[in-house]
């Protein structure tokens, strides 16, 4: 099944690439894979999840916010891809996490952005990943997420 159609069969629609918030481009392509800029869980251009996961965000909430960011990455992946058909392997994930002290959860907040590459992709969605507790992310955001790709 091509991961288009997968995408559609799971009823999630691609965002828009988000736009930059300072000086960077979303996403770069060099020779077969995609480097994507960190995002963040903007949804429609405003920030839906805002806060430290520990003390104002649930982990539930926070795994749902690195869905968002998973999903801004591949809107992104699809720009410079022309199609999610061109992505041969989900090769690496970094997940940033706005933790609260002494919150040390991370690996299941950034899980929401693992598995639901792992539902679309499936084994080409398995992937190395860091999960990273920070004291503060951009505009107070609750997680940040980066993708690898390499293309087919």
């Amino acid at each position: 099944m091509s991961f288009e159609k997968k995408i559609q069969e799971l009823g999630i629609t691609l965002p828009e690439p988000p736009k930059p918030v300072a000086a960077y481009v979303p996403g770069v392509k060099v020779d077969k894979y995609i480097y994507t800029a960190g995002q963040i869980p903007f949804v429609n251009g405003e920030l839906k999840y805002k806060g430290k996961v520990g003390a104002e965000v649930s982990v539930e909430e926070a795994y749902e916010a690195a869905k968002i960011c998973a999903l801004n990455c591949l809107s992104i992946v699809k720009s410079l891809a022309g199609s999610l058909d061109n992505v041969e392997k989900i090769v690496k994930v970094v997940g940033f996490v706005n933790s609260a002290d002494g919150f040390n959860q991370q690996p299941q907040v950034i899980n929401g952005a693992s598995e639901l590459l792992g539902q679309i992709f499936g084994e080409a969605g398995a992937h190395a990943r860091s999960a990273v507790g920070v004291n503060q992310l951009p505009m107070d955001a609750t997680c940040e997420v980066e993708l690898i790709v390499k293309l087919k």
